[in-house]
């Protein structure tokens, strides 16, 4: 296998509605979920095991589709601080000439938000530049990726207290 050439990619549409109280922001989509079109579709990512245990329910056994109706239904919502950057691999250290996404324009048409979580370092860092001050928590995470070596129970225990944003 070659070396992986740094070309532009994109982040996917939004997933959120009137109803979302927890929006989750990612950097930018891995190699595996670029080519399969999905949220977190590397199988050694963590995020639907952490997200499941946020809204109390076990997402690993869903499909996508499914998977994407519970976090809507549950009041979170999805998306990423970066809109386009050309980087090789799918590690956030790669990320380069990045475009931000109007994250400003998003929250502010989600009527009950009431924290914005980043997944990772370089999503908080993008992310928090781009909305602080703002009306809403801003909670940084540590990556569900499985590039990032903290264990699942470590990382769980900084997840969990998203649930806090969700009631009320």
């Amino acid at each position: 296998m070659g070396e992986l050439e740094a070309v532009l990619k994109r982040s996917f549409p939004p997933v959120a509605d009137e109803r979302t109280r927890l929006l989750v922001l990612g950097s930018l989509p891995g190699e595996e979920s670029l080519a399969q079109g999905r949220y977190y579709a590397h199988p050694r990512n963590q995020f639907w095991k952490l997200m499941g245990a946020v809204i109390g329910s076990n997402l690993d056994t869903m499909d996508y589709r499914e998977r994407l109706k519970t976090l809507r239904d549950a009041g979170v919502g999805l998306w990423d601080v970066v809109g386009s950057a050309t980087r090789k691999g799918s590690l956030d250290t790669n990320i380069r000439g990045h475009q931000p996404n109007p994250l400003a324009e998003l929250t502010a048409s989600l009527p009950h938000l009431a924290a914005v979580a980043f997944n990772g370092g370089k999503a908080a860092t993008i992310g928090t530049k781009l909305l602080a001050p703002a009306p809403f928590a801003l909670v940084p995470l540590p990556s569900s990726s499985p590039a990032f070596t903290l264990a699942l129970a470590a990382k769980n225990d900084a997840w969990i207290r998203l649930r806090t944003f969700l009631s009320g």
